[in-house]
């Protein structure tokens, strides 16, 4: 907040054509126009815009809606300071303009643009994140598009079996497993299922590395009696499930490939030089990967969603952006309500009650502080997000010191719930 600026602009970015509204320092509308989103046009509009106000970029505020994206990217290296807004308090702000609720591009370019002069604080600044951590954040969320396209292949694998042979589920129930498709492919048909052999099962599960069940096992459900469905409906499901069989596989492949991309990452951003003046005797990297329950995707989860919070080493808005922080409703003095937040960053909230859960079961300091709270009447998510509040004071000290998790500091001592947590 200690940055002035001359000039104020508002941006309502689309997909085909921007709105943008150019105001001065005191409220003045100078300009507006439509800018296409192509890169001559908005390099077009840049330059007018520098020519017209006599400024320097960074003599001037753009406030948009959204904090990424290639025409964010372009202002920010053009050297524009540019700030971001939540688009409920842009819906907010509208109401100093018009109170009948009317809504359009032009209006909106201009409440963003005179908001952003009389409350910044309600804006936020953008920065782009390191190269690393860009790369980083879209391998993670391919990966996660990657596992939702796993669990449709499986649904609708699983779906058809359960069609034909509803017995050859009880091997694998979720059908998630490559050994099991590879058993699917000789063994979908009932005639199928009667040519093959002891050998043959034997042979695939050693092939696949399974040991929870014999080759008898298997053999046994594969030969057993089962349901007769109607004429043309085996032969039908058998081609449904080559397709499915060869998606999932591919799926599963690009997963996989994913993962060993995001280790490589990791494993760069932990290997790269420190800046220069940095005190930090651990990376973030390091830090982070020494606590307990914290594995490949929190870690990089972590990195890539809450890299601002982490970087300004911000408590209150790591716990906010995770949905850690309850949210408290008062009316009166009487009424007062306390309940989850539910606007937070969905792939991170994720991330961390995985996190929490297995905190839970591997570290005895925090299965104490679990059992506390479940003994006092909190539900299991409310005791989640408890251990993760905890979880994130005792990172941010860490990230602040640059030290690595002493489980010893927590073995030795009782954990307390306070009155309050």
């Amino acid at each position: 907040m200690t940055e002035t600026y001359s000039w104020f602009v508002g941006i309502d970015w689309a997909s085909e054509t921007h709105a943008v509204c150019l105001v001065d320092a005191t409220g003045v509308v100078q300009d507006e126009r439509l800018v296409a989103h192509t890169i001559e046009a908005v390099n077009g509009w840049l330059t007018g815009l520098l020519e017209r106000t006599g400024a320097s970029p960074a003599a001037i505020a753009v406030a948009i809606e959204t904090p990424r994206g290639v025409l964010v990217d372009t202002l920010v290296e053009r050297g524009f300071a540019v700030f971001a807004v939540n688009p409920k308090q842009l819906d907010r702000f509208r109401d100093r303009f018009t109170s009948a609720g009317a809504k359009d591009d032009r209006r909106d370019a201009r409440v963003l643009g005179d908001a952003l002069r009389t409350d910044r604080a309600a804006f936020r600044r953008v920065q782009l994140d390191d190269p690393l951590v860009l790369e980083l954040r879209e391998l993670t969320r391919a990966d996660d598009e990657w596992q939702r396209d796993l669990g449709r292949f499986t649904n609708r694998i699983r779906e058809q079996v359960a069609r034909i042979a509803p017995a050859l589920l009880t091997l694998c129930p979720a059908a998630d497993e490559p050994w099991y498709w590879t058993l699917l492919e000789v063994a979908a048909t009932p005639a199928a299922r009667q040519r093959l052999t002891r050998t043959d099962v034997r042979a695939l599960l050693k092939r696949h590395r399974i040991r929870r069940l014999t080759a008898d096992e298997v053999w046994t459900v594969v030969r057993a009696a089962d349901f007769i469905p109607a004429p043309g409906v085996v032969a039908g499901v058998h081609v449904r499930l080559d397709g499915l069989i060869e998606q999932v596989r591919v799926t599963s492949a690009q997963r996989q490939r994913c993962q060993k991309d995001i280790d490589r990452v990791l494993d760069a951003i932990t290997a790269a030089p420190p800046a220069e003046g940095e005190p930090r005797e651990h990376r973030d990297v390091e830090i982070l990967r020494s606590l307990p329950g914290v594995g490949r995707m929190v870690t990089a989860t972590m990195l890539t969603e809450a890299a601002r919070p982490l970087a300004d080493r911000d408590y209150h808005t790591l716990r906010a952006t995770a949905g850690t922080a309850p949210v408290t409703v008062r009316s009166g003095k009487r009424y007062r309500l306390v309940k989850m937040r539910r606007a937070c960053n969905q792939r991170l909230r994720t991330a961390l009650y995985h996190w929490g859960r297995s905190s839970v079961r591997w570290d005895p300091a925090t299965r104490t502080y679990y059992t506390q709270l479940r003994q006092r009447g909190h539900t299991h998510g409310r005791a989640i997000r408890s251990v993760l509040d905890r979880w994130f004071r005792i990172l941010i000290a860490m990230l602040k010191h640059g030290t690595l998790y002493n489980p010893e500091r927590f073995a030795s001592s009782s954990v307390a719930v306070s009155p309050t947590a």
